[in-house]
C-alpha cells in the first residue's frame, strides 16, 4: 500500500458518503473531486521487484500484442497501466480488461456520449477536479482518472467488482459491461 494513499486514506472513506457517476451526466461531488486531485498528485511503479517487473511485462505484452502491434509502444502503455493501477491500489490486469472493452486499446477513441481516450473517461471529470486544460488522449492522464474512479467505486462497492464495474460504466441496469469486463480479465488478462 502506497504512503499516499494511507495519508490520504480517511479521504476513501469520506467518499462512501456522497454520490458519483462515471457515466455522462456530472454529479457534483466534493469529496470525489478532491480524491481525484489527489490520486493525480503521485507516482510509484507498483512492482515488488525487477524480475517480477520482467515477466509480467512479458507475458502482458504477448496477450497485447494483437492490439497494440510495436513492441516499445506496447511496453509503454503496459508501464503506464500498472503504475497508475499501483497508485489507485487497482489491478492492472482488471484496467487492462477495461481498456480492452472500452477502447479496444485505441488511445484517440472517442464513444458516442464523447467520452475519450483508452480507460473512455468523460471530459466533465476535467473540470470537476480542477485540470480543465488536461488533455484525456494523454495516456497517463486517462488512466489516472480512470485508475482513481476504478478505486472510488471498487471501495464504494466493498470490493464487488460487478456492482464497481457497473458504477464506472455508468448504467446500474443489466450485467452485461461487467460480465464481458470480468470475462476478458479471466481469459486473457488474468495474473497469479
Amino acid at each position: 500500500m502506497s504512503i499516499r494513499f494511507l495519508r490520504y486514506g480517511g479521504l476513501a472513506l469520506a467518499l462512501l458518503a456522497g454520490g458519483a457517476q462515471a457515466g455522462p451526466a456530472p454529479r457534483h461531488d466534493p469529496a470525489l473531486d478532491r480524491y481525484l486531485r489527489q490520486a493525480l498528485a503521485g507516482h510509484q511503479s507498483g512492482f515488488h521487484s525487477p524480475i517480477v517487473a520482467r515477466v509480467w511485462l512479458r507475458v502482458m505484452s504477448r496477450r497485447l500484442e494483437p492490439y497494440v502491434a510495436n513492441p516499445r509502444a506496447r511496453t509503454r502503455l503496459l508501464l503506464a497501466v500498472h503504475t497508475a493501477a499501483a497508485e489507485a491500489e487497482v489491478s492492472p490486469e482488471l484496467v487492462l480488461a477495461i481498456i480492452n472493452v472500452e477502447s479496444d486499446f485505441h488511445r484517440f477513441a472517442v464513444s458516442s456520449t464523447g467520452a475519450q481516450g483508452l480507460m473512455q473517461i468523460m471530459p466533465f471529470w476535467l473540470r470537476q477536479i480542477g485540470h480543465p486544460g488536461d488533455n484525456l488522449f494523454r495516456m497517463r492522464t486517462n488512466l489516472r482518472i480512470g485508475c482513481a474512479i476504478l478505486h472510488y467505486y471498487l471501495h464504494r462497492a466493498h470490493g464487488d467488482y460487478s456492482l464497481a464495474l457497473q458504477n464506472y460504466y455508468g448504467q446500474m441496469d443489466g450485467i452485461d459491461y461487467a460480465h464481458r469486463v470480468l470475462t476478458l480479465l479471466t481469459d486473457r488478462w488474468y495474473w497469479h
